[in-house]
């Protein structure tokens, strides 16, 4: 089965290596597969179990040191030159500078730290030159947005105190300021930097071993056993194989890779589009992160944020990500029917019993990561390394559809993990800035204070302004990068209303997410676009549209916590009941094509039905059920008519 996968993708072009001469990559390979191992000894706990104990934060600017390197041998200073070629002596300088100040901030971190309210030089040299070198990265890896978000709220904490009004902050002099973002526990080596550090590379370690130990062929061989035989059955492989992977993997990118490279291509054979066969797999691909149980890592996140058990934040996201999911499939199967697009060929298509019989050990992995969370209580970043270790052993002694694993792609894995994290740290570590300018110049409260009252108590104004924000703030940025600045700059103030922490959390990552698929930089439609050889503008408004409901859900679960499961048992199957048919209806309107092709007229009424039914009890009070009824007639009576004008096209009358 792997090799029909692999003869359907042919001639779709996969990332390279690093290029550039052997000691380029050599070093490159060194410091980034060390990033991957010293987290993974941090996520291990290793240190403390051979005796030693160490300032997390020293561990910390180890590998910020190592991302730094890797930022300035792999990213050149003007996007438009290509990274081929030994770098630059002045990116060479760079990386050597990165790598050793860190170094010594980790060997010199306890006197430091004892010594900084008396600003010695070392550490205003040390801070002022990380803070330099970080922005610079972050530069070179996500542009200018979010460097000038950085710098200009750090010149607000410097000149915050001569503000009138409630953005008024606490006086601090630059030096402090610069000794406190670089080396107080609530700055640069902060939370954010900590959970990058651990929980996420250890997540994208697991991924990188289960894709090579045949994972993302297994995935996509169950989706095409599961869904080929169905009419538009590409899309829907598409669909199940990147939110089976997407949940895992936590890079939307990584994600169209693994699974794109495939059923994009699929997807363009069997009839659809190419616009639509780039516009499902960055829906699919993006929206892998709010599959629960892993949810690209963001839960676990989310659970230490919080202070919340983690199972929480996984029940809280079960029927958002339905709906988003449910949404896409629908669209995917009324947009084959309206044109007539069949499924993938019988002789293509696996067994299920022939795919399970194989690849049922796959659920290992997962189990052990479950087991480790919920029966032994270990932290989310141990978990993962449980279920990298699963899927290790299933790679080595078993493999599926290729050569079993060796020790060699362990490393690899390694590499490329220590490689695509670099953004993530790059990000972390602007928002570990944002985070200390907040905390030491009171500039929290009075940005929490400041969004409220521009929404002027009203919480859906409060919330447009803050999903324009998620939306902004996310362009061009990792999904988990993007969820831990909002949870900095947005989700404070909309706590302060009254929101429910769960559901303000999950509103600003849902958002965030979308990012990668809006106009005008949807970087996972551009980059889905790219493989299917389609407009990427028009990728991504045609991916707006196929994930609509992670723009409008966010919106009702704050209003009515019955779609995040929390509640009367009564309101949240009522909830998830008149929500799947409101969403069904309002994906029908968009591909007009409800029982059978749909004019104007019966799109609009469908649509307007399923925004009736799409309403969560209790959020227009006692009126909400009679709406819902009203949807549901209205919706019942159209797909009724549908069929009826469907059955007399189909069935010829009798001659007379």
């Amino acid at each position: 089965m792997t090799d029909n996968i692999s003869q359907i993708a042919a001639g779709t072009e996969v990332p390279q290596d690093v290029s550039g001469p052997p000691w380029v990559r050599h070093l490159v390979h060194a410091l980034a597969g060390t990033l991957t191992l010293v987290a993974v000894a941090q996520a291990a706990d290793l240190a403390s179990r051979l005796g030693y104990s160490y300032y997390t934060e020293q561990f910390l600017a180890v590998i910020l040191g190592l991302s730094l390197a890797l930022v300035f041998l792999l990213r050149r200073a003007r996007s438009s030159d290509e990274a081929k070629g030994s770098p630059p002596i002045p990116d060479l300088i760079l990386a050597a500078l990165g790598l050793g100040l860190s170094f010594y901030v980790a060997w010199a971190y306890p006197a430091l730290l004892s010594s900084a309210m008396m600003l010695p030089w070392d550490a205003l040299v040390g801070g002022g030159l990380l803070f330099l070198l970080v922005l610079e990265g972050l530069r070179r890896t996500v542009g200018m947005t979010l460097v000038i978000v950085v710098l200009a709220i750090v010149l607000y904490g410097l000149i915050g105190h001569m503000v009138p009004g409630i953005l008024q902050t606490r006086e601090v002099q630059a030096p402090r300021m610069a000794v406190y973002l670089a080396f107080d526990p609530n700055g640069l080596f902060g939370i954010t930097l900590n959970v990058a550090a651990t929980v996420v590379v250890a997540f994208v370690l697991f991924g990188q071993i289960l894709l090579r130990s045949g994972g993302a062929d297994f995935f996509n061989d169950i989706a095409l056993a599961s869904m080929g035989h169905r009419r538009g059955g590409s899309a829907k492989i598409s669909i199940v194989a990147s939110a089976l992977f997407g949940s895992i993997s936590g890079v939307v990118v990584s994600n169209i890779v693994a699974t794109g490279v495939v059923t994009i291509r699929l997807m363009i054979n069997s009839g659809f589009r190419r616009t639509t066969a780039a516009a499902v797999e960055a829906v699919a691909s993006t929206g892998g992160q709010i599959a629960p149980p892993v949810m690209g890592a963001v839960a676990f996140l989310m659970a230490d944020i919080l202070q919340k058990p983690y199972s929480e934040i996984v029940v809280a996201a079960i029927v958002p990500a339905l709906l988003y999911y449910v949404a896409l499939y629908v669209q995917a199967d009324l947009q084959a029917a309206k044109h007539n697009i069949r499924p993938v060929e019988g002789e293509v298509i696996p067994p299920v019993g022939r795919v399970l019989s194989r690849g049922w050990v796959f659920a290992l992995p997962f189990a052990a990561i479950v087991a480790a969370l919920f029966w032994f209580n270990q932290r989310a970043e141990t978990a993962a390394l449980w279920g990298g270790g699963a899927a290790l052993l299933i790679g080595l002694f078993m493999g599926y559809g290729k050569a079993r694993m060796s020790l060699r792609d362990l490393w690899s894995a390694a590499v490329e993990s220590g490689q695509s994290i670099v953004d993530i740290i790059m990000i972390s570590a602007a928002a570990g800035f944002i985070i200390g300018v907040l905390n030491v110049t009171g500039l929290g409260f009075a940005v929490t204070f400041a969004l409220v009252d521009l929404g002027q108590g009203n919480l859906f104004l409060l919330l447009l302004i803050s999903a324009a924000v998620c939306l902004v703030l996310g362009m061009g940025m990792p999904t988990v990068g993007v969820y831990l600045l909002l949870a900095v700059l947005v989700a404070p103030s909309l706590i302060e209303t009254g929101v429910e922490p769960i559901a303000a959390h999950l509103f600003i990552f849902y958002l965030g997410m979308m990012s990668m698929v809006t106009p005008p930089i949807g970087i996972g439609a551009f980059f889905a676009a790219s493989i299917a050889k389609a407009p990427p503008l028009a990728t991504a408004f045609e991916s707006m549209r196929f994930g609509w409901t992670a723009y409008i859900v966010p919106f009702l679960f704050v209003f009515s916590p019955a779609l995040l499961l929390m509640g009367d048992p009564v309101e949240i199957v009522v909830a998830v009941a008149t929500a799947i048919l409101g969403v069904y209806a309002i994906s029908s309107a968009f591909i007009g094509w409800l029982h059978g092709p749909a004019g104007i007229f019966r799109r609009i009424l469908t649509g307007l039905a399923g925004a009736a039914l799409l309403l969560p009890p209790g959020i227009l009070g006692a009126a909400t059920l009679w709406i819902n009824g009203a949807g549901f007639a209205a919706l019942a009576m159209l797909w009724l008519l549908g069929r009826d004008r469907q059955s007399q096209v189909s069935v010829p009358h009798p001659a007379q």
